[in-house]
């Protein structure tokens, strides 16, 4: 057989990590059509099907799960290597894969990742967003981004700065109809923005006063997995939310939203990016935590 190509090995790890041939292609940047020409080639040179491809979803086969197992881990060789290379470079070039949780992404994207773009032409940063936690070095990232407590101990974390803080808020018209909430277990007198967690299970709101933790299963009218759409839904007077600070400051100092219980959301260790251990990182990695560093700095000044 003809030696399979670097694209043809990359293309059969994004279709595992991603799910599906559609979401992997966006990844590699190239068609869905161009991306299943490019494993039945691989597949054709093998003399094996890697995988099973229904209209509905795709599974690895037997050869597939062998394949992920011995060719996959050399794959992150190779990368290893071509970075090392790449740290040679002085100048910054090629693309920053960083995985984040989406607050995270909307806290970082203007003054780093934006910021990083400006002052590097030469790079390209693909950010993707998922709520779950992810093996960043089997999924092929750079970079992580996550509140500090949720950085894997095995990972080098740099400190983005200001600390997060939870905040429950609620809608001028919606006080009009409710009395505020004094302590948490108010709350279950009250209509609650539900939060659903990436693995499926509902969020019991968390709240701490004199180092004394508070747990609260809220009820209410909707549940929903997406901070935006809280702040909508509390916007609409639906009901009270739970959510970052930052996603609803401007909302409150506007008086927009009402928050309330303030005193039992103190504040907790903030957003870290985070990476492997690995000796050389490229000059576009290099470039870019030197700038979270002077973000950080700047943030805590």
């Amino acid at each position: 057989m003809e030696q399979a190509s670097l694209k043809e090995l990359e293309a059969v790890v994004a279709i595992v990590r991603r799910g599906t041939f559609r979401a992997a292609a966006v990844d590699l940047g190239m068609s869905t059509t161009a991306l299943s020409h490019t494993v039945n080639r691989l597949e054709a040179g093998l003399g094996v099907r890697l995988f099973n491809r229904t209209t509905r979803s795709v599974s690895l086969t037997d050869a597939g799960r062998l394949y992920m197992q011995q060719v996959a881990p050399s794959l992150q060789d190779i990368y290893a290597a071509l970075e090392s290379v790449r740290s040679q470079s002085e100048t910054p070039s090629g693309t920053i894969r960083i995985n984040a949780a989406p607050f995270a992404a909307r806290t970082i994207i203007s003054p780093l990742v934006l910021k990083f773009l400006r002052s590097y032409p030469e790079m390209n940063v693909d950010l993707v967003t998922e709520g779950k936690m992810v093996d960043i070095v089997n999924d092929g990232f750079d970079l992580g981004v996550r509140v500090a407590g949720l950085v894997p101990s095995d990972m080098i974390a740099v400190s983005l700065g200001r600390p997060q803080r939870h905040a429950v808020v609620g809608s001028p018209d919606y006080f009009q109809r409710h009395p505020k909430p004094m302590v948490p277990p108010d709350l279950l007198h009250h209509r609650c923005i539900r939060i659903r967690l990436p693995d499926g299970s509902l969020f019991r709101w968390r709240f701490e006063k004199d180092d004394q933790p508070v747990h609260v299963d809220v009820r209410g009218p909707i549940t929903l997995d997406e901070a935006s759409l809280v702040r909508t839904a509390v916007l609409e007077g639906t009901g009270l939310g739970y959510t970052m600070e930052q996603e609803v400051l401007a909302d409150i100092e506007a008086g927009r939203l009402l928050r309330v219980l303030e005193d039992w959301t103190p504040p907790y260790p903030g957003l870290c990016l985070y990476y492997p251990g690995r000796r050389n990182l490229s000059a576009g990695v290099r470039a870019f935590l030197d700038l979270a560093r002077e973000l950080s700095r700047r943030t805590d000044g």
